[in-house]
C-alpha cells in the first residue's frame, strides 16, 4: 500500500469519528503503513486534551517536524504555485519527499500545488 500524508481534513474526520477514515486508517496500520502527519497540521486541529479521537489517531501516525530544510522547500513550492498556505505546501512537500498519497478535505488547493511542480501523486478526499 502507498504511504500517505494526512492533512487537517483527515484529522478532523477522525475527530468526528468518520467510519471510512477509521477503516482506511486501520487497514494502513495492519499493512504496516504508518501515516505521516506534519507537526503544523496537528497544531491546526488540536484544541483540547479532550480530543480523544484525534489523540488515538495520532498514536498510529508519525508526526514529522518542520525544520529549516523543509521550510526552504516549502517556500520554493509556494513561489512556484503562487499560493501562500504554508501548511498545505508542507503537506505537499512531504508527500513528494515520500512519494505518498495525500488524505485531505482540501483537494483543489493541494492539487494546484502538485500541478505547479508537475508531481503526480494521488489525492484522497475525506
Amino acid at each position: 500500500m502507498t504511504p500517505v500524508v494526512y492533512d487537517a481534513g483527515a484529522l478532523i474526520a477522525a475527530e468526528r469519528n468518520d467510519r471510512r477514515l477509521w477503516a482506511d486508517h486501520r487497514v494502513r496500520l495492519e499493512l504496516g503503513v504508518v501515516p505521516i502527519v506534519p507537526a503544523p497540521v496537528v497544531a491546526q486541529v488540536s484544541r483540547s486534551p479532550r480530543q480523544a479521537q484525534l489523540r488515538r489517531l495520532l498514536r498510529g501516525c508519525r508526526v514529522e517536524p518542520f525544520d529549516e530544510a523543509r521550510a526552504h522547500r516549502v517556500g520554493a513550492l509556494l513561489a512556484k504555485s503562487g499560493t501562500s498556505d504554508v501548511v498545505d505546501a508542507l503537506v505537499v512537500a512531504i508527500a513528494i519527499e515520500r512519494t505518498a498519497a495525500i488524505v485531505t478535505s482540501d483537494r483543489a488547493d493541494l492539487e494546484r500545488l502538485l500541478r505547479s511542480v508537475r508531481a503526480r501523486l494521488r489525492v484522497i478526499e475525506v
